[in-house]
């Protein structure tokens, strides 16, 4: 764990702290190129100063905001005011703030970059990417802008240029850590983890105490193996930590490594840590009850509500049974997913109430509402839907084998059998390649439909289509370029109709695709289901299917990322599937 002390600044915030100090020192001494702030705003300003060094970020902003209100030419309190609201998670603010004081004093590079790093914080990574470019002006020998610059263009998906620009910055600076770290962070956005081992362990060389880089080795280590290596490396990475935020993330992320391993107690408190207010991935909620705890739920209300992806909705469903069963009769489950979800959940937990949740954001971060839940439906308590994990699935044993929970209309199955049946003999197998949501650190998850080639030209099964979204391009080519044939419903609105959508999954013989919410979909109605992944992935539990559903299997490459392979493998097992 950690021996950061609570108080104690990490080294960014010391190091704005000490740019700060810098521009006081300089108004104090009259600098010709500052302007110089009355008493009043710089007695404020020390008082600032102070409660920012003890962490008392909301003492500080306010300290700040009595400076900016003695002197409004004052650019280093909106500076100050900005750095504090960044610490209380207001970016919205803080942008604002730094603005302000950029329009006041352009001259001071250090806005530049945390004006930079708000913009980025808050997905604005064109003007991220414009404000690190001028710092890199303004400090051409500081390694901080070409870093952020190059950070901020991987995720954009500008992969080639991020790394041209680490190496001719590395050619100049060959000692900075932090340069090889982000290149690693490249590199394994593009799969090739062994390139990104190589340059994490070059920065750790040259930066031991770096928490991050270990963290990252771990993440490295995560996809391609050894684990129990990768986990030794998260526990490096906490004895190093100096932020809370980077402590959440790897606690997190060494809850997922735990989680794979089918080590189950002991990861899912740390992967709970998605959701602390410090970690890149939280999700807050605006629900009047509180948090479930592990409560006695006899007689009780709980409000069971998204946090994640659709997929991830569908497979923590898988828990609903158990809570209703520790409501008992006189309690109640209520349930807030997807709206898309609403009818197909009615139909499969009539016990529960079930409605839509609501979506909005704050100061970037997604906030999930539900303002339904009041009155008669007032709940006791709220889970998250992944929470329960800790109370109910703390051994691989506590996964249901054989249970199927989601159950499509059943007319609408025999309604779908009958359309399949029409297009010839079966087997009928649907197929999904990709999510719709395909970031940069998404992409090494999936493949392109034209690698599919192999699976598709078997002659015995039709190919039933299951990607959701705008793929007819995709389809159209692999026809014209291969010959091959993949049905679409052109009636069946794939994406937001799930009720009907899951009727045609449970009128299929076999689901083959990619680790998305279509799978997810099929194999929570019972549908037999193979899920493609490049290499090991944490739902599986250490073991070689996906224990959430009752009928999957995992299909895998012995080296990660190798789907040429991978999709030659699925080939032969479903010919044989065929037979």
């Amino acid at each position: 764990m950690s021996k950061r002390k609570a108080s104690q600044l990490t080294e960014t915030q010391a190091s704005n702290l000490a740019a700060i100090s810098r521009l006081m020192r300089e108004s104090e001494a009259v600098h010709p190129a500052r302007h110089q702030p009355n008493s009043e705003s710089l007695h404020a300003m020390r008082r600032a100063v102070a409660h920012y060094q003890k962490c008392q970020w909301k003492e500080a902003a306010i300290a700040a905001a009595e400076a900016a209100d003695h002197d409004e030419r004052c650019a280093m309190a909106f500076h100050m005011l900005g750095l504090a609201l960044v610490n209380l998670n207001e970016l919205h603010q803080a942008f604002t703030m730094y603005e302000r004081a950029l329009a006041l004093d352009p001259t001071d590079p250090d806005l530049y970059l945390n004006i930079g790093t708000a913009a980025w914080d808050l997905g604005l990574h064109e003007g991220a990417c414009q404000a690190f470019r001028a710092y890199i002006q303004m400090k051409p020998d500081c390694h901080k802008g070409y870093n952020n610059l190059a950070a901020c263009l991987r995720d954009q998906g500008k992969t080639d240029e991020a790394i041209a620009l680490l190496k001719d910055t590395l050619a100049l600076m060959p000692g900075e850590a932090m340069l090889w770290n982000t290149l690693g962070t490249v590199m394994g956005e593009l799969s090739d983890f062994d390139n990104a081992l190589t340059f994490y362990r070059e920065a750790a060389r040259l930066a031991p105490e770096m928490a991050r880089v270990h963290h990252n080795i771990g993440h490295a280590l995560s996809h391609v193996g050894p684990l129990d290596e990768a986990i030794r490396n998260y526990d490096k990475a906490l004895e190093l930590c100096d932020n809370d935020g980077e402590m959440a993330e790897t606690l997190h992320a060494r809850g997922l490594c735990l989680a794979a391993i089918g080590r189950l107690k002991e990861a899912w408190p740390q992967y709970e840590h998605r959701l602390n207010p410090r970690c890149s991935q939280k999700v807050f909620f605006s629900i009047n009850a509180p948090q479930w705890k592990g409560e006695d739920l006899s007689g009780k209300k709980l409000l069971f509500t998204g946090e994640q992806g659709l997929g991830d909705e569908i497979m923590f469903s898988s828990l609903v049974p158990d809570l209703i069963e520790r409501v008992g009769p006189e309690g109640k489950v209520l349930i807030a997913c997807d709206h898309r979800l609403v009818p197909l959940m009615r139909r499969s937990f009539p016990e529960a109430h079930v409605d839509a949740e609501g979506h909005t954001r704050h100061n970037g971060t997604p906030v999930r509402v539900v303002s339904w839940a009041e009155g008669a439906l007032q709940a006791d308590y709220f889970t998250p839907m992944a929470v329960p994990l800790k109370y109910l699935r703390n051994d691989i044993k506590d996964f249901p084998a054989e249970r199927a929970y989601l159950k499509p209309d059943p007319a609408r199955v025999r309604f779908w059998q009958d359309r399949l049946a029409a297009l010839g003999p079966g087997p009928y197998v649907g197929i999904c390649w990709r999510s719709m949501l395909m970031t940069t650190q998404r992409r090494k998850y999936y493949s392109a439909l034209d690698m599919w080639r192999p699976v598709l030209e078997l002659t015995a099964p039709k190919f039933i289509n299951l990607q959701y979204g705008d793929c007819r391009d995709e389809i159209e080519h692999v026809r014209q370029k291969h010959g091959v044939v993949v049905h679409t419903f052109e009636d069946l609105d794939l994406k937001n109709n799930l009720d009907d959508n899951a009727a045609l999954c449970a009128a299929l013989d076999l689901v083959i695709s990619a680790a998305t919410a279509a799978v997810a979909l099929a194999a929570a109605t019972g549908t037999e289901s193979w899920i493609l992944t490049p290499g090991r992935v944490w739902p599986q539990l250490g073991t070689d299917r996906y224990p959430w559903y009752p009928r999957t299997r995992v299909l895998m490459p012995e080296q990660f990322g190798d789907w040429e392979g991978l999709l030659k493998t699925a080939a032969r097992e479903l010919d044989s599937f065929c037979r």
